[in-house]
């Protein structure tokens, strides 16, 4: 823990598993949101966010496959938890990375995964400390791509879902 930068950067799954995992290059910010969390270059840590909602999952999870990333299981993804570090090399308010998609966005570089390390988020930039515990499945969570709405599974229960129709934008 002592050579992890002290400054993380909190980001619901399964953002922050792509980042690490998946080539996401961009985590997208309002500039607002950068400004206000003191957001700037430099090496970071990724926390995984304790929130993930069962929308903005399924959104993401057929969106990285459009990119060619596999997303794992919802209960697979940790949560709660410092999960790897980057490092913040631009503030970007154009890009042609598919990843891209807003106002502005912090471009990362060098994804670390590491062993999770227990931790609370915050907002922004936080000074992160050893806490808190790794967050359990909710219940959504694992009945996922098992005949849900919108979603063919066949008899191999550990094939990704696909989607009849794209999934809803859960924000705007």
């Amino acid at each position: 823990m002592d050579d992890l930068p002290r400054l993380a950067l909190s980001v619901r799954q399964p953002s922050a598993w792509a980042i690490l995992h998946g080539g996401k290059i961009i985590e997208n910010r309002s500039l607002g949101a950068i400004r206000a969390g003191r957001m700037t270059p430099g090496p970071i840590c990724i926390h995984a966010a304790t929130g993930m909602k069962e929308d903005e999952y399924r959104y993401l999870h057929w969106r990285f496959a459009q990119h060619g990333t596999n997303c794992p299981r919802p209960e697979a993804l940790i949560r709660g938890a410092i999960i790897g570090t980057v490092d913040v090399v631009e503030i970007v308010t154009e890009s042609d990375s598919p990843w891209f998609g807003g106002e502005a966005g912090l471009l990362l570089e060098n994804p670390n995964p590491i062993d999770p390390i227990p931790a609370i988020g915050a907002l922004g930039y936080f000074e992160w400390a050893r806490g808190g515990k790794i967050a359990p499945p909710k219940p959504w969570m694992t009945r996922f791509g098992r005949g849900a709405e919108n979603v063919t599974s066949d008899l191999f229960p550990d094939a990704p879902p696909t989607y009849k129709i794209p999934p809803k934008k859960p924000w705007s």
